[in-house]
């Protein structure tokens, strides 16, 4: 069998693309597991040669808190927004993103639609709702991330206060052991505590920065025995166990309104698809109706009443546990 020089150059090639793609997979994968392995405040410190006191004041300043472990900013729910978003850029670059994005999309909007008037109208849309819900967004998923990560958290406690360590060195182990967000939240609690400030303090400080609705319960746990007494380990693992259940009655519930959901989710979209797919199919199907007053109206009213009808299908799945 006679083998010319282009097959031999097709199978090289094809060699050499399965070669590249399963190099990159693996390097990926390698630095995707390492990332999830290692959290922020010990990737600092072992990038940066600096005490653990700059480290937390160096991660206090990520968050949008001064070196202190205050707020900064004097609207005090937007500094929570961003702190608790978990953004680690700093206030100013946050701020200094915020302004670029503003004004690339109003540029933006402004050259499609042509018009001052519709681009100011998209003003507090661009400048206002959007980046609520970007930060919105970015808070609710890291605190579902900590709510699933937060009964491992207190279990790893309870299996170091068993080994007779004390609180602090219980809470520093889950800051070593457990990846972001809570190995860098409880790593800040645990520094707090090293550099002066008490337990109960930290924990409140946590509170602040994450806004979990189950670390109420962690704070008033640790404050009652403090003041009280008592068997903190039999105490937190009680309220584990309360915790994986709140967890489950949660999966539950979306399991249970998956259907409404959904239908929210069709029906929002089956409009807008229809209308794009008539737009490039048939492009003159609605040109005879733009320069009507009456058409910008309409579809104001459709959209307030899409937006409304979605709002009701959200009440009615939505249940709190």
């Amino acid at each position: 069998m006679n083998i010319g020089a282009v097959e031999v150059f097709y199978f090289s090639a094809v060699v050499s693309v399965i070669l590249f793609v399963e190099a990159a997979y693996i390097l990926f994968a390698a630095s995707s597991t390492s990332r999830r392995r290692i959290n922020r405040r010990i990737a600092v410190s072992q990038e940066k040669a600096i005490s653990q006191k700059e480290i937390l004041v160096l991660l206090r300043k990520e968050r949008g808190l001064d070196a202190e472990g205050n707020l900064v900013l004097p609207v005090r729910w937007l500094n929570l927004l961003i702190v608790q978003s978990g953004i680690t850029a700093g206030l100013s670059r946050v701020f200094a993103y915020y302004g670029a994005f503003v004004l690339v999309a109003m540029l933006v909007l402004l050259l499609v639609t042509r018009s001052p008037l519709l681009t100011l109208a998209g003003f507090p849309v661009i400048a206002l709702a959007l980046p609520y819900l970007f930060l919105n967004s970015r808070r609710n998923r890291k605190m579902a991330r900590f709510g699933r990560q937060l009964p491992e958290a207190i279990d790893l406690i309870t299996r170091s206060l068993k080994a007779g360590h004390p609180v602090p060195v219980a809470i520093s182990m889950v800051a070593r052991e457990m990846p972001d967000p809570i190995g860098s939240e409880f790593g800040m609690v645990a520094d707090e505590v090293t550099y002066g400030s008490d337990l109960v303090t930290a924990l409140n400080h946590l509170y602040d920065r994450v806004g979990h609705p189950d670390l109420p319960l962690l704070v008033s746990s640790v404050s009652i025995q403090s003041t009280t007494g008592g068997n903190l380990r039999e105490i937190l693992e009680g309220l584990s166990k309360v915790i994986r259940d709140r967890l489950k009655m949660k999966a539950k519930i979306k399991a249970i309104s998956a259907e409404g959901r959904m239908s929210a989710i069709f029906l929002s979209a089956m409009p807008i698809i229809l209308f794009m797919v008539l737009l490039a199919l048939i492009p003159d199907y609605y040109g005879g109706i733009w320069k009507y007053d009456e058409t910008y109206v309409g579809f104001t009213g459709l959209f307030i009443w899409l937006v409304t009808g979605n709002l009701m299908i959200m009440k009615m799945v939505s249940f709190k546990v």
